[in-house]
């Protein structure tokens, strides 16, 4: 316990205590109280047991990996170079990691084998503590929670010097045979459906009788394979009616640790430009004339759209916010003209959509599994099965490789697929 005592100056007592420098040397600290004795010392108990608390925790010997994770998060991870997007993701597998009861462990006593059980319950499946990985997670999210556990046990090394050893360098990421579990299975089913027109037909009938704000980010998907983030965050100024292509800018998502709906980059962090047809755009021109219609009707009750940059540390956030006309718009706020808006003028949130998906998934014949992001399936299929080129496919989705836009979207449908079956039919005679 540190050693204090309280001393009486003018009217104010005063209270001071002894604590270490950066060198270890003890050094005298004095703070004011207030005109009464017993609660200067009241102020010099509680200052003391702080200190000895954060003088407790500080010793490296006590240091738990949850307590390692915080203080990594906060000195290197908030600072660092990474986009917005990609810290969001390490804060949240940190969230879910300190779940585990390896969060509780001394850092001093975890051990290779430690994090490698670890690992393979991240990518196997499992539950542990209040842990669950369900089935388990695909390789990207296992690489990403070794990626944390590498940064966060060399941090530990140096600068902190919490800890001379460094557990992860013998730790190996092991994956599932994904093959193994299609060995006995009655019929293969592919995960993502594309929807036919009458199946899509039925999706906005659907959605239009139910849940109408949802309709106008279903048909733009539909019909340029945006992903949900980007639908919901294009502007009027990021569409050409007349030479018929948007540009793709910006997403928006819900910030889980910051609590703020935001508006950031594109999953490749890239602008590019996507063309459309006649269709979508007397859909985008009857939706403008529409918001006009109905923004005259609402008055000051209809909301505009805003942004505020907000800056922590070294980071810039775009918060989303709404604001009707009988409010005062802040000075530093941005107004944005956004698409996709609900009847009231506030944008509609990707959250709001999803859950219309799977309403449609459960109601809606032929429609059972089906979600947002299938319509992008579906762009890419109807593209590449009626003759598109895959490079200009794969640049209109933002797709870093070829290989994604080919094996993971491309979904031949089962009469093209036949028909290519009967070619050798034809050669044979």
């Amino acid at each position: 316990m540190a050693k204090g005592s309280v001393r009486k100056k003018g009217k104010k007592w005063y209270y001071r205590f002894y604590v270490e420098d950066a060198s270890g040397r003890l050094i005298q600290k004095e703070y004011v109280g207030t005109e009464s004795k017993s609660e200067t010392q009241k102020l010099l108990r509680q200052a003391m047991e702080k200190y000895d608390a954060k003088k407790f925790v500080a010793q490296a010997k006590n240091i738990t990996l949850g307590m390692l994770l915080d203080i990594w998060a906060e000195e290197e991870l908030k600072v660092g170079s990474l986009s917005n997007g990609t810290a969001k993701t390490y804060l949240f597998c940190i969230k879910r990691m300190k779940l585990h009861p390896i969060s509780n462990r001394k850092v001093k006593s975890i051990t290779a084998d430690h994090l490698q059980a670890f690992l393979d319950l991240v990518a196997f499946g499992g539950k542990e503590g209040d842990f669950d990985a369900g089935k388990g997670y695909g390789r990207s999210y296992v690489d990403i929670y070794c990626a944390i556990l590498k940064h966060v046990f060399r941090f530990a090394v140096f600068p902190k010097k919490y800890t001379t050893f460094n557990p992860m360098q013998y730790v190996v990421i092991h994956s599932k045979k994904e093959a193994e579990s299609e060995l006995f299975v009655s019929e293969l089913e592919e995960d993502t459906t594309p929807l036919t027109p009458e199946m899509f037909d039925m999706l906005v009938a659907y959605l239009k009788d139910h849940h109408p704000d949802a309709v106008l980010p279903v048909q733009i998907s539909y019909y340029t394979g945006l992903r949900l983030g980007e639908v919901v965050g294009l502007t009027w100024q990021d569409i050409n009616l007349e030479e018929q292509y948007l540009t793709v800018r910006r997403s928006v998502s819900h910030n889980t640790i910051r609590h703020k709906m935001e508006i950031g980059t594109t999953k490749r962090a890239k602008v590019r430009i996507v063309d459309f047809g006649d269709n979508l755009t007397e859909i985008l021109k009857e939706a403008k004339k529409q918001q006009q219609l109905i923004k005259k009707a609402y008055g000051e009750l209809y909301f505009r759209c805003y942004y505020q940059v907000v800056r922590e540390k070294s980071r810039t956030y775009y918060e989303y916010y709404a604001l009707n006309g009988t409010q005062e718009a802040p000075a530093d706020y941005v107004s944005i003209d956004i698409v996709c808006r609900c009847k009231d003028g506030r944008l509609v949130v990707p959250k709001s959509i999803e859950q219309a998906c799977k309403y449609v998934s459960k109601k809606v014949p032929m429609l059972e599994g089906f979600h947002f992001h299938a319509l992008r399936h579906t762009f890419t299929t109807n593209l590449l099965n009626n003759g598109a080129s895959p490079k200009d496919v794969q640049e209109m989705l933002g797709h870093k490789k070829m290989d994604t836009t080919m094996n993971v979207y491309a979904h031949g449908n089962r009469e093209s697929k036949k028909a290519s079956a009967r070619l050798l039919d034809r050669l044979a005679g």
